[in-house]
């Protein structure tokens, strides 16, 4: 059987070796000298050899000499162990991973991020971004410690922690008859243009203007290619807000009134998994700033 090495044991013989003194070892051990050389003996009964000459002397046997280096590799080891926990347990150190939709990784994280960042210099931030449903499923598999999106398709598994709410609008190019209008639009208004549609139409489904979605004949899901379509004038679409091209001068977001349609963002966690202390660090930290 394998003796059970105590770390304090082993700093003390190490001390005394290296001081050549069990007095001097025990006095910057702010130990008794009785407690320390008794800390020793209990050591030497464990192991089965002496570490010391007998007499008294603080000479190593030739079993100490060939023990020291060990146990000095082995405290450097469980130092560096216990100060790098340490660090994990204070949130200063750490590695998390989250996911996000694309309008949140561009317009609330930026700014966000950067203030934590600052605060937590050492700790590793991994984002993936993606729509809704790639979001939810990056979660559900574990790749992600949590996300910040919407719940499109109900799961027991995860828990959604609504954060704030993003109205829909009507997205289109500046001089298109819309926006002459002016003021919020109601759905039936938009039923003479063509409607384009993305990963975020189905908002609309189960309102008043569900019957958009069935007379469009465009879809687009990545949103760049959303934008240049719309910038050239082929349609017009609906957006949460957040997802908006900010500075885009050609194109103009206008509230859709009637129905009033909105998305909930929110944190999205695994039911009955603990996180990581950095992680819920994070998740904290977002939660109270994007709440506020």
């Amino acid at each position: 059987m394998l003796p059970e090495l105590k770390i304090t044991q082993l700093r003390y013989f190490v001390l005394v070796a290296q001081l050549k003194s069990f007095h001097g070892a025990a006095r910057q051990a702010y130990r008794t000298q009785p407690a320390l050389s008794l800390a020793v003996r209990e050591l030497e009964q464990k192991l089965g050899q002496p570490l010391f000459e007998k007499g008294g002397k603080t000479e190593l046997t030739p079993f100490g000499a060939h023990c020291l280096p060990l146990f000095q590799d082995l405290l450097a080891h469980h130092d560096r162990i216990a100060r790098e926990v340490s660090l994990l347990a204070r949130h200063e150190i750490g590695q998390v991973s989250i996911a996000t939709v694309p309008s949140v990784a561009s317009r609330l994280l930026p700014h966000l991020l950067a203030r934590f960042v600052g605060e937590h210099p050492k700790m590793q931030i991994s984002i993936q971004d993606g729509n809704a449903d790639s979001v939810q499923q990056l979660l559900v598999q574990g790749q992600v410690d949590f996300a910040i999106s919407s719940v499109w398709v109900a799961d027991d598994n995860i828990e959604f922690v609504p954060i704030l709410s993003d109205r829909v609008g009507v997205v289109c190019r500046h001089d298109h008859p819309l926006v002459a209008n002016g003021g919020a639009l109601h759905w039936s208004s938009l039923q003479a243009y063509p409607l384009v549609r993305n990963g975020t139409s189905r908002l609309l489904a189960g309102t008043d203007a569900a019957g958009l979605l069935d007379s469009s004949l465009l879809f687009v899901s990545n949103m760049i290619s959303l934008i240049a379509m719309l910038e050239e004038g082929i349609g017009i679409t609906t957006l949460p807000s957040l997802a908006f091209p900010q500075g885009n001068e050609q194109l103009v977001f206008l509230p859709l009134a009637e129905p009033r349609v909105e998305r909930q963002i929110g944190i999205l966690c695994r039911k009955g998994h603990s996180l990581s202390p950095a992680a819920a660090e994070l998740m904290g930290f977002l939660k109270a700033q994007m709440q506020t």
